[in-house]
């Protein structure tokens, strides 16, 4: 992991699901999680592109799946996937409750055809 730097374990997620969509009243496929500062966006297949936004807005490089069962991390500055990673404070992930794409009660009904490919 080439910035690995800029890691805080110890900083906690920024809430269950995307600070912006949850914002602006959108929605999101998955959920991304910044590894420097906690911030959830959305990944790149969501409308919005929030994490990709904030790695944009910050230069914060590493995010983390903030998907259950997931613990990949994505390095934006070096375009590099890496399957594991430092632990990050608690949680892990969005609770399991909450449904992809979520959050419930603002994904519609024809959710598929907004995705980003």
């Amino acid at each position: 992991m080439s910035d690995v730097e800029s890691i805080d374990p110890n900083v906690p997620p920024s809430g269950a699901g995307c600070v912006d969509c949850d914002a602006s009243g959108g929605w999101w496929f998955h959920l991304r999680r910044c590894a420097a500062c906690g911030h959830i966006g959305c990944c790149d297949s969501s409308p919005a592109q929030h994490a990709t936004a904030h790695y944009r807005a910050t230069g914060h490089p590493l995010v983390r799946s903030y998907e259950p069962g997931e613990a990949w991390f994505w390095d934006y500055s070096a375009d590099e996937l890496y399957e594991s990673g430092p632990d990050l404070a608690p949680p892990e992930s969005h609770p399991a409750e909450q449904p992809t794409p979520g959050p419930a009660g603002r994904v519609p009904a024809d959710w598929a055809r907004s995705l980003r490919r």
